[in-house]
C-alpha cells in the first residue's frame, strides 16, 4: 500500500464537533476500504487565501493515510459528492511524519511578547 497526506477544507458554517465527526467517519471509511489512518489533525477554522463559494474561512483537517489507490479514489469521489467539503488535496509521500505537522507546531511564528 502507498502512503498519502490528505488535507480537506470543510465549510465554515458547520461546528468543530461536526468536523470531528466527519473526520471519524472518513477514518472508518478508509478502514473499511483496507487502509489505515496513522494520524489525524484538526487545524481549526482558518482564513482562506481566496474566496471559495463566497466563503472566506474554512475548517482544515489533515489525514496521514496508508491505503491502496482504489480507496483514495473512492474517498475523493465521496468528497466531490459531499456538500460539507469545499476543497481537498491528496499527496503521495515516501514516508509519514511522526510528530505534529508544521501547522500544529507554532514555534518561531512572529515576535514574542513577554
Amino acid at each position: 500500500m502507498a502512503l498519502y497526506e490528505h488535507v480537506l477544507i470543510a465549510r465554515p458554517d458547520i461546528s468543530p464537533a461536526q468536523v470531528e465527526t466527519l473526520m471519524e467517519e472518513l477514518s472508518e471509511f478508509l478502514g473499511k476500504q483496507g487502509g489505515t489512518v496513522a494520524k489525524t489533525e484538526y487545524w481549526g477554522l482558518r482564513n482562506l487565501s481566496y474566496p471559495i463559494n463566497k466563503q472566506r474561512k474554512g475548517h482544515y483537517a489533515l489525514f496521514n493515510v496508508d491505503a491502496p489507490a482504489a480507496a483514495i479514489h473512492e474517498l475523493e469521489r465521496q468528497h466531490r459528492l459531499s456538500d460539507d467539503i469545499m476543497r481537498y488535496m491528496t499527496v503521495k509521500v515516501d514516508d509519514l511524519e511522526e510528530g505534529p505537522s508544521a501547522m500544529m507546531s507554532r514555534k518561531d511564528r512572529g515576535p514574542r511578547r513577554d
